[in-house]
């Protein structure tokens, strides 16, 4: 019988990977809390008509489609079956899909339930999302991304506020990484100085690419999508402009003189820009103006996350949205946000070893089992361990004592206590130390004392 397995590009976690999971997720999660946010959630299915048409044609194909139930094909004419007609088809026998990302569906509900929250509104999420992407290192079609997002306010300060934000997960996790900030307003501006300003999406998923192909493959693509010679090479200088933020700045607002959209981008990168200066952040803001983050809903400032000692993809990223809302009937809101990509930045804290040894100790005591008396004994004086907050374990099995002692190797327990006729008679137990080999007589009480202050 052939073995079991699962879809390519989803994973299975032990528990041991689920402990350095909950380990990211906790991080996020009290960081997000630190800054005012509070958490919902929202269902794994989306009606279609929610995610269609919010990612661009790419994320449109990538979408998981969920079949209707029932008689799908009830109703179907023979004519609907052409090929050339594959998005009509889908429309026709799925209404449901797997939610892409977590700002979609946020949005949807912000306007679902506008009359029940305060503007601004804080909001953060740590969800699984699907793409039925081709799976390569660092990409799944199942992942989980933990955003953050404030809607209802048009200030900048809000951009600040979750580069910090990046900086304090980072810093905490130990890994150095490189903050990303552009402005799609700048790439507007450029499309237009270029004379191409229909052809923005174009532009901006071509440039997107340029850490993954480079620019002669970029130009190619620009060339491909209309754009003449004179203003792809009109074009090659900003994009690789290297410098200071301030210095590229500079040129960009130079370059950018005829585009008052261009200009308005600039000047909204120069603020944050100037605020993260203050803020004495341990990691670094970079402006790179051929960040373009192909998703076509951001109006303002965009950011990616690039680990700076792993070869990966982007473990952050974000921006702001201006009109989303306005796609569900409400107009007018303005948001930011961001979103952490858990399953990359835990393929870098594994590559870097970077996960604190304890996280894997979620047994804290193990009780030996001598025997049935023996192990009602130990269950009354583990009712008292679990009472002070140590996560303790009683060996269910009498077996042999080598076992029971490997079992806690394994789990990686570092105190075993070891209760047999004489520690019962005389209220005593004899606790191990795992780490240095130590055995120590001791009351249930001093247990307790001792487990706790090494905790």
């Amino acid at each position: 019988m052939a073995k079991p397995g699962i879809p390519k590009g989803t994973r299975d976690f032990s528990p041991v990977e689920m402990a350095r999971r909950n380990y990211i997720f906790n991080t996020i999660r009290e960081v997000y809390a630190l800054y005012g946010f509070r958490q919902i959630e929202t269902p794994a299915l989306e009606n279609l008509s929610t995610l269609m048409g919010k990612y661009g044609e790419e994320g449109d194909r990538l979408l998981f489609k969920v079949l209707n139930s029932g008689n799908f094909m009830a109703g179907l004419r023979a004519e609907d079956w052409n090929e050339e007609k594959l998005g009509h088809l889908a429309t026709l026998l799925c209404e449901k899909g797997l939610r892409y990302d977590l700002t979609v569906p946020f949005a949807r509900y912000v306007v679902q339930h506008r009359e029940e929250i305060q503007l601004p509104f804080k909001r953060y999420q740590i969800q699984p999302v699907w793409r039925a992407d081709r799976p390569q290192k660092g990409r799944y079609r199942e992942f989980y991304q933990c955003d953050a997002d404030v809607v209802g306010s048009d200030s900048l300060l809000n951009e600040v506020e979750l580069m910090q934000i990046i900086d304090e997960v980072f810093k905490r996790l130990q890994i150095r990484v490189c903050i990303k900030i552009n402005n799609r307003k700048v790439l507007s501006g450029i499309a237009e100085v270029l004379g191409a300003a229909d052809k923005l999406v174009e532009i901006t998923v071509a440039m997107d690419k340029l850490d993954k192909i480079g620019w002669d493959s970029v130009k190619d693509e620009l060339m491909a999508a209309g754009l003449d010679e004179q203003a792809v090479e009109k074009l090659q200088p900003i994009i690789e402009l290297k410098g200071e933020n301030s210095e590229k700045l500079a040129v960009l607002r130079d370059w950018l003189s005829t585009s008052p959209t261009g200009l308005l981008g600039v000047d909204e990168l120069a603020f944050v820009f100037e605020r993260l200066e203050k803020a004495g952040l341990q990691n670094c803001c970079e402006l790179d103006q051929s960040l373009a983050r192909g998703l076509n809903y951001y109006t303002g400032c965009i950011f990616e996350v690039k680990a700076l000692d792993v070869e990966i993809g982007s473990i952050t990223g974000g921006g702001r949205y201006d009109n989303l809302t306005g796609i569900f009937g409400l107009p007018g809101l303005s948001g930011v946000g961001i979103s952490f990509g858990a399953d990359r930045i835990y393929d870098v804290l594994n590559q870097l070893d970077l996960y604190p040894a304890a996280i894997e100790q979620s047994v804290r005591l193990l009780f030996i089992n001598f025997g049935e008396a023996e192990a009602d004994y130990c269950l009354q004086l583990a009712r008292q361990t679990r009472a002070a907050g140590i996560s303790t374990e009683v060996f269910p099995d009498s077996v042999k004592m080598k076992k029971q002692m490997s079992y806690a190797n394994a789990r990686n327990v570092p105190y075993v206590a070891l209760v047999g006729a004489d520690e019962m008679r005389d209220g005593t137990v004899s606790l191990k130390d795992m780490v240095n080999g130590e055995q120590k007589t001791l009351s249930i009480e001093e247990v307790i004392r001792l487990i706790s202050e090494n905790a």
